[in-house]
């Protein structure tokens, strides 16, 4: 295992294009550079690198725990985002297609109005949205 530094660390963080997590002020946190990536599945990833940046390797062990609890990437993605800007699969570049219901409109469609998933998916934006419009103008039984 060809353990990274601080500094391959934050250059994956730089490269994966990782948010830099600012202070209540606006500025950098001071003992740690810290840095955030929100995941299409509503997770954010969190990873921490001890300043100053060096370029002495991790231990083993710590490298190993970098790598599957904050990164959340192999060893062979971490290096092939750090030496050829290649961001690992994360499914960051999938578009939805450009007809595609908004999953808080399918979830609505289903959940409240009782439309069933079958009709829904058959459904354009615009049907989808004529439905949960009726649905929210009818007067509910009390």
């Amino acid at each position: 295992m060809n353990a990274g530094s601080r500094v391959d660390h934050n250059q994956f963080c730089v490269d994966d294009r990782w948010d830099l997590v600012r202070d209540a002020r606006g500025r950098e946190v001071k003992h740690h550079v810290t840095w955030e990536l929100p995941l299409l599945d509503g997770r954010i990833l969190r990873s921490r690198i001890s300043r100053p940046l060096k370029k002495e390797r991790y231990g083993p062990n710590l490298w190993k725990s970098i790598l599957r609890d904050q990164l959340e990437v192999t060893e062979d993605e971490f290096w092939v985002c750090v030496k050829d800007g290649v961001r690992p699969n994360r499914g960051h570049d999938v578009e939805a297609p450009p007809d595609a219901l908004p999953a808080q409109l399918v979830y609505q469609l289903i959940h409240q109005a009782g439309v069933a998933e079958r009709e829904v998916a058959d459904m354009t934006l615009q049907q989808a949205m004529d439905a949960m419009t009726t649905y929210w103008s009818t007067p509910k039984d009390q």
